[in-house]
């Protein structure tokens, strides 16, 4: 029996994504529409791309039946390509780098890609660049296809015929502006070409990370030096052989807690869960409607779900550990703490929980110690060489041991320093391997680790020696 409604495989629910109104934000003389990308099967606007690469490889024949697919990818091209290899049977091979969220590496690896991780902070000609590395796996595998979203003429082309007709439909032949950001390049060039022919008139805006060498191109017409930067799928070191940049009418520069914060503020004031790179593309198109002086129709793209990075953006202690959000000086080592007991930030167990329920917050938590407290006042710690001791032994027993209480194994009276004390205090800890318990008076406030120490000297050292 035929259903009309239903579609025969979720590859047919790629594209034709929805546009929807944004009022939650000032924007001036503007009527500002973001185009729901995320609402792809696999979440993000790569979707499109990673079908049209492999359709157009299958019909050139340089990808044939039980072949291999390898590919570059900061996360959403190979969510994509491995949606379409899972459903028509090819094995996948995908090199990204060591920036990407555990989320997305869960669900590629869910989906049967081989992931090969590589490092983040290396340029364009390193050995190890997440580019080379996938072209010289691919020459090296059997029957390979290299998809090569860089420089693939697939790649803007599916934007140009699907992209582009669908924003100009939607909009009612009435856009000014579309705002896009440049990974491997086919959105901006596919939707310049679309436009240049369509509406001549229609303004591409590139919205860019700080330390990407695309915005400030536009303004020096030099490729100058890549610094670092947090959010994925966006910015480069280099320009792609596919980003036409001479489409680019005006260019902005988002740093990552601008991006953060907008993807962050989307979510509340519009209930639109989206990843940095789409929080990217909104703060530049609210910083373009605001020098607007005549109305306008602008579109900016969810490129992706915020859903693959809740262990990231979209968490607090992320954002602190890495001064990417507001944070109240103290001028004491409370500075230095990135995770707060007051802020239910700090994992804890109590005297008599046991060590089996010790054990399993350690666990979820992936951490090796926890302070115990006792009404708020700190009694000891208890670390997994703690648990260890206590229940090794003979088998006979075993469970009864771990139903011992806490305070039964834990270190009692533990080493603490009190928040006002000198940053050198902390050496004498680091020293012993272990972490330092602050404290102000009784009262517990958090933990500092070794790398809460790295963290700080990083960002004193970018403020000029301010902590």
């Amino acid at each position: 029996m035929r259903f009309p409604a239903a579609f025969p495989s979720v590859l047919q629910l790629i594209g034709r994504t929805p546009l929807v109104e944004l009022h939650g934000f000032e924007t001036g003389q503007c009527r500002l529409f973001a185009k729901l990308e995320s609402q792809n099967p696999s979440g993000s606007i790569k979707d499109r791309v990673a079908l049209s690469l492999i359709s157009a490889a299958e019909q050139s024949g340089q990808l044939r039946p039980g072949g291999t697919i390898v590919e570059a990818t900061a996360g959403n091209t190979g969510l994509g390509l491995a949606q379409v290899a899972a459903l028509r049977g090819y094995r996948l091979i995908l090199v990204v780098p060591d920036k990407m969220a555990k989320e997305k590496l869960r669900h590629l690896r869910a989906l049967g890609a081989d992931v090969r991780l590589t490092r983040s902070d290396v340029g364009k000609d390193h050995p190890e660049h997440y580019q080379n590395l996938a072209r010289r796996i691919a020459e090296e595998t059997p029957d390979a296809f290299f998809a090569d979203q860089f420089s693939n003429p697939a790649n803007p082309l599916t934007h140009e015929t699907t992209t582009g007709p669908e924003i100009w439909e939607q909009t009612g032949h009435q856009v000014d502006a579309v705002v896009v950001g440049v990974g491997s390049g086919g959105t901006l060039t596919g939707l310049g070409r679309y436009f240049r022919v369509a509406a001549p008139d229609t303004q591409i805006i590139l919205a860019d990370p700080e330390g990407s060498v695309l915005a400030p191109f536009i303004g020096t017409g030099r490729v100058g030096d890549a610094g670092q930067w947090s959010v994925e799928g966006i910015g480069g070191d280099h320009i792609p052989e596919n980003a036409d940049l001479s489409f680019v009418a005006r260019a902005y520069t988002i740093s990552d807690r601008q991006s953060m914060q907008a993807a962050r503020d989307l979510l509340l004031r519009e209930g639109i869960l989206a990843g940095a790179s789409s929080g990217t593309l909104l703060a530049a198109a609210l910083q373009y409607c605001r020098e607007q002086t005549e109305p306008k129709i602008v579109v900016t793209l969810i490129c992706d779900s915020g859903s693959q990075y809740l262990s990231k953006m979209f968490d607090d202690n992320w954002l602190r550990d890495r001064h990417l959000s507001e944070r109240i000086v103290h001028g004491n080592l409370e500075d230095l703490i990135s995770r707060r007991h007051q802020d239910g930030a700090v994992e804890v167990t109590v005297p008599d929980e046991n060590l089996l329920e010790a054990y399993g917050r350690m666990r979820r938590n992936d951490v090796s110690q926890l302070p115990v407290l006792d009404g708020g006042r700190l009694v000891g710690i208890i670390d997994e060489s703690d648990i260890l001791k206590a229940v090794e032994g003979p088998s006979e027993g075993r469970w009864s041991r771990f139903a011992a209480a806490v305070s039964t194994a834990m270190s009692p009276q533990p080493r603490v320093l009190q928040v006002n004390a000198p940053l050198s205090a902390l050496q004498s800890f680091f020293d012993r391997d272990e972490v330092a318990l602050i404290v102000e008076g009784a009262e517990f406030i958090g933990l500092i680790t070794r790398i809460d120490m790295i963290n700080h000297l990083r960002y004193a050292d970018r403020n000029g020696g301010e902590g």
